[in-house]
């Protein structure tokens, strides 16, 4: 009789896969920490992209805050240094490649290193908006492509300038912020529809390409927030005294968890998917709303 290698046998003879050690619960937490990996946020200075901050400085990374709001970008990165973290804030607008090719040379000149990407600048405009009376037909095109441009070459932008350093880092990660609009079809917000699809495709070719040609030194892929509460959704969502507008009202019914999210939950998916746990995922999405998208609506 052959010998059962890695196996032990019962009492009435019958031989059974011997059970795995147990995993090292310090090697398992040592996964998920960034410790020691510089990571750029772009729209660093937005509300999700705070929690996005506070989320990687918790797990012990480096954040770079890139925004166009110095104030703000400065006042984050010195919060996070008073909670004995390391931060950097850095101006630059993630569609101006040279703000971007500045911003990528004084964030190496000062750490040696990116490691990580968090493509969450972003959002929707005025112009960029069709409310129901409007004639289809005569849609601001022009406000459209601007808000596409954004959430799209957005992303695509600085993924090109921060990318040769990430996947020279030997482990890196991008993040791309996708949305809930790239699922479905969301009335009013076509360009920004459009730019989140686009994205999300991007994500998936990227995340190929970057395989071919460097292994699993380097990983992109989705985090997609379903509906949270920020400056460029309250008033679509929320009337000035708190209750819902109608398509507040909507989209609540279409969330099983029936509540909006709230920004810090976004940031346990979001440090798995740059940290080491997450290390054989690419060109993935993980959707962060309450059930949203799954939601058949009966």
């Amino acid at each position: 009789m052959d010998a059962v290698i890695n196996s032990k046998t019962s009492p009435n003879g019958v031989a059974h896969p011997k059970p795995p050690n147990l995993p090292d619960p310090t090697s398992i937490s040592a996964s998920f920490s960034l410790h020691g990996k510089v990571i750029v946020v772009t729209g660093g200075t937005g509300i999700l992209g705070q929690s996005f901050v506070n989320g990687i400085a918790e797990a012990g990374g480096t954040v770079v805050i890139l925004g166009r709001n110095q104030a703000v970008a400065h006042e984050r990165a010195e919060a996070v240094k008073e909670l004995g973290g390391q931060a950097l804030a850095v101006v630059a607008d993630v569609l101006d490649e040279a703000q971007l090719e500045a911003a990528c040379d004084r964030v190496v000149s000062t750490y040696g290193r990116i490691d990580g990407l968090v493509n969450a600048a972003g959002g929707n405009g005025p112009d960029g908006v069709l409310d129901p009376t409007d004639n289809v037909f005569r849609m601001n095109l022009a406000g459209m492509k601007r808000v596409m441009d954004l959430n799209l070459w957005g992303a695509i932008l600085p993924t090109q300038v921060f990318g040769e350093s990430i996947a020279h880092s030997g482990n890196g990660s991008i993040v791309n912020i996708s949305s809930m609009n790239s699922k479905r079809a969301i009335t009013k917000v076509l360009g920004y529809n459009m730019g989140k699809a686009a994205l999300d495709c991007y994500n998936q070719w990227f995340a190929v390409e970057m395989a071919h040609r460097y292994g699993d030194q380097i990983r992109m892929n989705a985090l997609a927030p379903g509906f949270f509460l920020t400056e460029q959704n309250r008033n679509l969502l929320t009337n000035p005294d708190g209750t819902f507008t109608e398509r507040g009202e909507k989209v609540i019914r279409q969330t099983p968890f029936k509540r909006f999210g709230h920004p810090d939950e976004l940031k346990g998916a979001l440090v798995w998917l740059l940290s080491d746990a997450s290390k054989f995922v690419t060109g993935s999405m993980i959707c962060v709303d309450g059930g949203f998208s799954i939601f058949g609506g009966v």
